[in-house]
């Protein structure tokens, strides 16, 4: 364990350890930039999240974000590769089958598990030089000044002061950093939980992502190591708590009358768990010498499995601009406003998409009924409009940081 020192004085400080927060850290250490880490869960306690048995779907461009900031090495070795997504609406006949070589490639991404990726994480960062990682150790003040931002952290061992030229909110959809600041957030509650596991179905997966929307919600299921599957089942919060209480044969059999006969019978259920699913936007993503990203600036469904991958290209986009001021202010007022106009596109694009998508397949309406349907017929039919879902569902649209082309950030100059 770390303990923050007393005056500790960094560049960037990363509050929120988890799978993004630990992300960017590992991107902005080989840019000579003095960062620190803060997280206020212990690595080794039950609560926390980068470790525990969630499914992640990881886009092609979140992939090659990860093999520039050196973890993708680490976990290549126990991902998945998505071949093929499949898109059904329960009761109604017709599919649509994104292949990735319509876009001349070969996968969508990976589907890795959350303890592995955590665990490369931690590996990556062990390696680095630069980065001081203070663990476990809760904000409790801010105070932002127009050369630095002094920060007040509890530890085991009292109050500890640091400052930094640059504090980055990382720590997740109800963040500290965002009340602390007075940064206000609008919410939407689906009315659903997301009740997920691990399942082995009677077929092998052969690399295919399924997706079937449902009144309820979608039903995923995401193709993993072995003979294994990733489920996320979204349903109402009443009847996620009977799903949970249902034995493994009672499940199963539910699951597969839910999903059909894509890959047969499930035979085999891991541990179930669950968390309820809101929208969490906050109002603004930047503030003084403040940037917030991953959840704790945009928590949204997980319907097309975005989450993650959005938060992802917030670190690739921030890190890119920071290398391009080497030697700079990395709490420059104009880096600030060239991050959030840089971002806004993807979140509105990315944050509409998965919000429509959930509020009109949970609309019984005639209407919305027609509306699916026809959506559902010209993306079978039409190869363009295939193309353009793939290129999104890879983490393409709009401005695309270098990481996520696979081009690294060393040589850049504003």
């Amino acid at each position: 364990m770390n303990e923050p020192a007393a005056n500790f004085a960094c560049d960037v400080a990363i509050v929120g350890g988890g799978l993004i927060g630990a992300s960017l850290a590992c991107a902005l250490a080989p840019l000579g930039l003095r960062v620190a880490l803060i997280e206020a869960v212990s690595r080794q306690a039950a609560a926390q999240p980068s470790f525990d048995d969630r499914t992640l779907a990881l886009s092609q461009s979140s992939c090659r974000i990860l093999q520039g900031i050196g973890v993708w090495d680490g976990l290549e070795r126990d991902a998945t590769p998505i071949r093929q997504i499949v898109v059904t609406e329960l009761g109604r006949p017709g599919r649509v089958v994104l292949d990735p070589a319509e876009t001349g490639q070969f996968e969508f991404g990976h589907v890795v598990e959350a303890r592995q990726f955590g665990a490369a994480l931690q590996k990556r960062l062990a390696a680095l030089s630069g980065v001081e990682v203070l663990c476990p150790a809760t904000v409790t003040g801010i105070r932002q000044g127009d050369e630095q931002v002094d920060i007040t952290l509890a530890t085991a061992k009292g109050d500890r002061a640091m400052a930094a030229k640059l504090l980055v909110a990382a720590d997740g959809a109800f963040s500290t950093i965002r009340q602390l600041l007075s940064i206000s957030a609008s919410e939407h509650d689906y009315q659903q939980t997301a009740v997920i596991c691990n399942i082995t179905p009677e077929r092998h997966h052969q690399g295919r992502a399924f997706e079937r929307f449902t009144p309820t919600g979608p039903f995923a299921v995401l193709p993993h190591a072995g003979d294994r599957c990733g489920l996320v089942w979204s349903v109402a919060a009443a009847e996620a708590e009977r799903l949970l209480a249902l034995t493994d044969p009672e499940f199963l059999a539910a699951a597969r009358e839910r999903f059909g006969d894509h890959l047969g019978a499930f035979v085999r259920v891991g541990q179930r768990s669950s968390y309820p699913l809101k929208l969490v936007r906050a109002e603004r993503d930047t503030d003084q010498r403040v940037v917030i990203l991953g959840n704790a600036a945009h928590a949204i469904h997980p319907v097309g499995a975005q989450g993650f991958n959005l938060g992802c290209r917030d670190v690739a986009v921030l890190a890119e601009l920071l290398a391009a001021r080497t030697g700079g202010d990395p709490g420059d007022p104009e880096m600030l406003r060239e991050y959030s106009a840089w971002r806004r596109p993807d979140h509105d694009t990315t944050i509409g998409l998965s919000d429509g998508l959930t509020r009109l397949f949970a609309n019984n309406s005639p209407l919305a009924s027609a509306v699916r349907s026809l959506g559902l017929v010209a993306h079978a039919l039409s190869p363009a409009l295939r193309r353009r879902l793939a290129a999104g569902a890879m983490g393409y649209r709009g401005r695309i940081p270098r990481l996520a082309q696979g081009l690294p950030l060393a040589g850049i100059r504003t």
